[in-house]
């Protein structure tokens, strides 16, 4: 079993930076594949980015790319979401997710999620 606490979203204004941080309990983490997503008011789970287990490999979304980068530390159980040059249209809650079944975009793969920290980008 893995519990995931998500942190570090609020409000920010467009061009600014933040950076998410998932902290994992479970001593198996370390063998997880992660995930970020986001769900905006009224859509569906959006894929931001993934990360293997090893950290070798990484998948974003096109509309983050250059953008985000995610991280991870497997000696504090966390993972990272750094989001620079963010844009209102980023604005969303953003949940951490981890999984045993491979690294990918699909929510489908992770079976352990937090419950969000929300992100707000003024224009």
């Amino acid at each position: 079993q893995v519990q995931l606490v998500e942190s570090g979203g609020g409000l920010v204004q467009a061009g600014g930076s933040l950076r998410l941080s998932c902290a994992a309990s479970g001593r198996t983490f370390s063998s997880y594949a992660v995930g970020w997503f986001r769900q905006a008011p009224g859509k569906e789970h959006e894929f931001v980015a993934a990360l293997s287990w090893s950290g070798a490999t990484i998948y974003y979304a096109e509309s983050v790319k250059g953008r985000f980068t995610i991280s991870r530390d497997n000696a504090k159980n966390t993972v990272y979401l750094q989001m620079n040059s963010l844009k209102p249209e980023d604005t969303a809650l953003y949940l951490c997710a981890a999984g045993s079944r491979g690294v990918g975009r699909g929510s489908g793969l992770y079976d352990y999620w937090g419950q969000g920290t929300q992100v707000t980008v003024s224009s």
